[in-house]
């Protein structure tokens, strides 16, 4: 399960992107969440996900 909360979803998603995988795509999959869940709920606190980086910036 991810976590509800903007910020801390910021923290597990980014740590999980820079350590396991190769792109929000194969996090989403692995997971089971659709990759427009997390992207807006992440962009309410404004954090975009930046594919070259493979990170929320």
């Amino acid at each position: 399960m991810i976590p509800k909360d903007p910020v801390m979803l910021l923290s597990f998603i980014n740590l999980k992107l820079r350590d396991y995988y190769s792109s929000l795509e194969a996090l989403c999959d692995d997971l089971q969440v659709s990759p427009e869940e997390i992207t807006e709920k992440l962009a309410s606190i404004d954090y975009h996900y930046d594919a070259g980086k493979n990170a929320f910036v």
